[in-house]
């Protein structure tokens, strides 16, 4: 396995720096985060290390380049927005942003697009179930023709009332994803694994890995912390973050030993990243750099 990190956490630096960053830190490789230019609407989103509308022969060949002269591979380009939006015209922006994500991703030869399939958050799991028979199988014939594989994080995206109450990505439960697995049954279709979000939904997040160990594609170190006097308080209907909080790997609630354990176990040896969502290190840039050289510490024990 090799240990990165998701480069959105270094929001202001541009993408040289990010590489000497992660080159300097020990990583071997990044989750490239490329959100169109300006266009952020939550917390870690609008971010860009790679702009996906510039193809040229040019830019390509610095991408790769500067990626080889520092020793850091590209183990993914990240884009994680709301593929099937209730609102039609940021639904189509969204898809169309994903295939030039999914293009950029074959020109560089990573060939690999991390994401979300997205959700009409006001809609049941079965009419989200229906949309996505329509929206997903022309993505994947895209990445299948350009050699690319989808990995779509685990994550609700549901955590405050603006994403309330259904949530922005379907893809959140081994029984969903069983069958989202059998409507799209391709082999660029898989996960991008991330442990935390199991956690708060009181899932068994080892057990998963070895059904789907297959479809494992990429994987995503992030802690999360229940706090249980909170939960008492509000119960499980309440917004997931008056309960719970991202933390930095071994601050949380995730034992990362079982973890990366069971990864061995499933074979599993290919990208590994940290991802940084831990408010108590984001009140400075520097605060920000401690956050990435604490979770390498911390996870090198167990990824060598």
């Amino acid at each position: 396995m090799k240990l990165g990190f998701v480069s959105a956490i270094l929001d202001g630096w541009n993408f040289e720096e990010m590489i000497d960053t992660a080159a300097e830190m020990g990583y071997e490789c990044v989750e490239v985060a490329c959100w169109p230019q300006g266009k952020a609407e939550r917390r870690y989103a609008g971010v860009s290390h790679i702009d996906v509308d510039n193809t040229s022969e040019e830019y390509i060949a610095h991408i790769k380049g500067y990626c080889a002269d520092k020793g850091v591979e590209i183990s993914s380009l990240a884009f994680y927005p709301n593929t099937m939006d209730g609102d039609l015209e940021k639904r189509a922006a969204a898809i169309a942003h994903l295939k030039k994500v999914i293009k950029m991703s074959s020109l560089l030869g990573v060939n690999m697009v991390t994401t979300f399939v997205g959700r009409d958050q006001t809609k049941t799991v079965e009419e989200n179930i229906e949309i996505f028979k329509t929206v997903w199988p022309e993505i994947i014939k895209l990445a299948e023709d350009l050699g690319v594989k989808i990995a779509i994080e685990n994550c609700p995206m549901l955590f405050g009332a603006d994403q309330w109450p259904g949530g922005q990505n379907l893809f959140t439960t081994p029984k969903i994803w069983r069958q989202i697995f059998d409507i799209v049954k391709s082999d660029n279709f898989g996960i991008n694994y991330d442990p935390s979000h199991f956690i708060w939904q009181q899932i068994d997040y080892i057990k998963p890995l070895y059904e789907f160990k297959d479809k494992i594609f990429h994987v995503h170190y992030k802690d999360i912390k229940l706090y249980p006097d909170r939960l008492n308080d509000v119960g499980v209907m309440a917004y997931p973050l008056e309960y719970m909080s991202p933390k930095l790997p071994g601050l949380g609630d995730v034992d990362w030993g079982r973890y990366v354990s069971a990864l061995t176990d499933i074979g599993f040896d290919g990208y590994t990243c940290i991802e940084v969502e831990d408010k108590a290190f984001e009140s400075s840039r520097e605060k920000v750099l401690d956050s990435l050289r604490l979770s390498y510490r911390y996870m090198r024990q167990f990824v060598i």
